[in-house]
């Protein structure tokens, strides 16, 4: 019996050795990395493949309209989205019915509020981007529970955005600290990527508690660290994030967009977090 039971804990202790995430929220839905596995092997998490028949609303939601310049095409309409051969196409098109909505155009995008966010550890997203004036890719994060209140207190991490035609791609992070204090040199608080955007590609970063890594197709791109003895909102992020990948249309950064150049659309193969 004694035998038994000293098996059984060194099973529990194997067991616990190996776990690399606490789940907290609703149904488990934030994965929290476990302290010190930073220096360790990555191990897969969570991901989706996009291999099912639509897309898997236990992971994913269809971003709906907001104000902000990035959000304000958005929509739930069909004509947006499309999955086929195990990848999702986020569609921007043409509005053919501006009787029904108004707006000139439409754009799909899908994020993981609610059902997925992550402390720590390594995102990867296999996409390709097709260009048009006035096309915006982007794939992102934003605080999942508003820990320092609202935007831009959290932070957000843009792990790519594209523009346009352009060969390279935009990796940033943004905060109370590089918007609202102009903080963006203390650290460099951004950089940028060449890449041939019409070819798949691999976009992602890894995150740690003392720094964010951005990375193409494997490849470390730009750091941005935590930085001792400066304004705490330099480092919102010590919380867990959600991630949204959506084709956005206009605005100032990117420019007018140029409706003969529609439809476009960003392909995406898979979604991958590790911890």
């Amino acid at each position: 019996m004694k035998k038994n039971a000293l098996l059984l804990l060194a099973l529990l202790a194997a067991f616990s050795a190996c776990k690399v995430t606490e789940r907290q929220g609703k149904n488990g839905y934030i994965y929290t990395q476990r302290a010190g596995r930073q220096n360790k092997q990555w191990k897969l998490v969570w991901q989706d493949d996009f291999n099912g028949p639509a897309l898997d609303t236990t992971k994913w939601t269809r971003i709906p309209p907001n104000h902000a310049a990035w959000g304000k095409h958005m929509t739930s309409d069909d004509q947006c989205y499309r999955l086929d051969s195990g990848k999702i196409y986020l569609r921007g098109i043409n509005n053919p019915d501006t009787q029904k909505d108004p707006r000139p155009f439409l754009t799909g995008g899908i994020y993981t509020k609610g059902k997925f966010a992550f402390q720590y550890g390594r995102v990867e997203i296999r996409a390709k981007l097709e260009c048009a004036r006035g096309a915006w890719p982007a794939m992102w994060m934003l605080a999942e529970t508003d820990k320092y209140g609202k935007y831009p207190r959290n932070g957000e991490i843009d792990i790519m955005e594209h523009l346009n035609y352009e060969q390279l791609i935009y990796q940033t992070t943004h905060s109370y600290y590089t918007l609202d204090l102009k903080q963006t040199a203390h650290p460099p608080h951004g950089g940028t990527a060449a890449v041939d955007p019409q070819s798949f590609n691999t976009y992602g970063i890894s995150w740690y508690p003392d720094r964010i890594v951005f990375t193409v197709n494997g490849k470390d791109t730009f750091t941005y660290p935590r930085v001792k003895d400066v304004d705490p909102s330099q480092w919102p992020y010590d919380q867990p994030f959600y991630i949204l990948i959506d084709q956005q249309l206009g605005g100032d950064w990117v420019g007018k967009v140029d409706p003969a150049t529609l439809p476009v659309q960003m392909i995406v193969d898979w979604v991958k977090v590790y911890q």
